[in-house]
């Protein structure tokens, strides 16, 4: 078989590539012939590159290695493990995978003999689509609407890079569930995005009220929007958003838009028209919100939380 290096920062397309993969594996032992592990020990690396599968096919092999681009400097181990991928044998596939953080601007340091033995095999770069890009983003967006047998206009393709940016899985998503919310309707416009995606506009109303200090008027949006959309659907857009937007209140006197579009993967409208709703808002205060919404959802995952619509109302209305 293979031996694969997929790495970069649209972790949703190597996801979909090893997808992929996991196709040409028998669905009747897949929990034996797909294995997943995250940077495994040294000890522990060169028996997984040598597995066999237990059962008659193939076997596919995942191993998220980011970690070991900084800690892997063992000679001795590095020839081992080249000679492991080199020895691979016919019926496994082995995938190295190095997700980097979105809109960071790391990359990976090509002079590490740990990436040229991985950049020798079958290596893949998956980059995120700049939103300037905006051609390019379209038809990839058009290319997910096929696949859901949708079709969008114009207007939609504007809201949807408007309001997502380039975040393909989060795109992938709200169009799913815009084919859930429009059947049988297959012809799709901005209206009707705006009313069945995740609004910004909505939470741009929401979190004015709230970052003023409007607390009643506040709660009352939150309680709206609540009629529409999940409270942990909520919790995690908002995330999104205002981890945004400490970059751009944080950094908006050293940058322009358009460098601060690349910089959060955001349009360089939506840049401009955030700057102007965060204006009066503090810094720190989108620090406190951030680190309130993000312990509530570590409670919430960890089963710690009772009402998660009070989890979250607690969350973003206490000091």
């Amino acid at each position: 078989m293979a031996v694969y290096f997929f790495y970069g920062e649209e972790d949703y397309d190597i996801d979909s590539e090893i997808e992929k993969l996991k196709k040409g594996l028998d669905k009747n032992f897949i929990d034996m012939s797909f294995k997943t592990y995250d940077c495994p020990k040294a000890s522990d690396l060169i028996p997984i590159l040598r597995s066999q599968p237990m059962m008659f096919g193939k076997m596919l092999i995942v191993i998220n290695c980011l970690d070991y681009f900084s800690k892997l400097h063992n000679e001795d181990l590095l020839d081992e493990i080249e000679k492991a991928l080199k020895d691979n044998t016919d019926n496994v596939d082995i995938v190295f995978v190095a997700k980097l953080v979105r809109n960071d601007g790391r990359k990976l340091d090509g002079r590490k003999r740990f990436y040229k033995i991985l950049k020798s095999f079958n290596s893949r770069e998956f980059s995120l689509i700049p939103t300037y890009k905006t051609a390019e983003l379209e038809n990839r967006i058009l290319k997910f609407a096929k696949e859901k047998d949708l079709k969008l206009d114009k207007s939609a393709l504007t809201a949807i890079i408007t309001q997502l940016g380039n975040n393909l899985r989060q795109i992938d998503k709200e169009l799913d569930k815009v084919k859930l919310f429009a059947y049988p309707e297959k012809n799709i416009n901005g209206k009707m995005i705006k009313e069945i995606c995740v609004s910004n506009e909505d939470l741009f109303a929401f979190s004015d009220l709230l970052m003023e200090n409007r607390k009643g008027e506040a709660l009352k949006e939150y309680r709206k929007l609540l009629n529409s959309r999940y409270p942990l659907e909520i919790l995690t857009t908002l995330q999104s958003m205002i981890r945004r937007w400490i970059v751009l209140k944080a950094r908006s006197a050293d940058f322009s838009p358009f460098e601060l579009s690349k910089m959060t993967g955001m349009h360089e409208y939506v840049v401009k028209l955030t700057l102007k709703n965060l204006k009066n808002t503090p810094l720190k205060d989108l620090v406190k919100l951030k680190q309130n919404l993000t312990d509530t959802e570590y409670k919430i995952k960890s089963g710690l939380a009772g009402d998660i619509e009070t989890e979250i109302e607690n969350a973003l209305f206490r000091g």
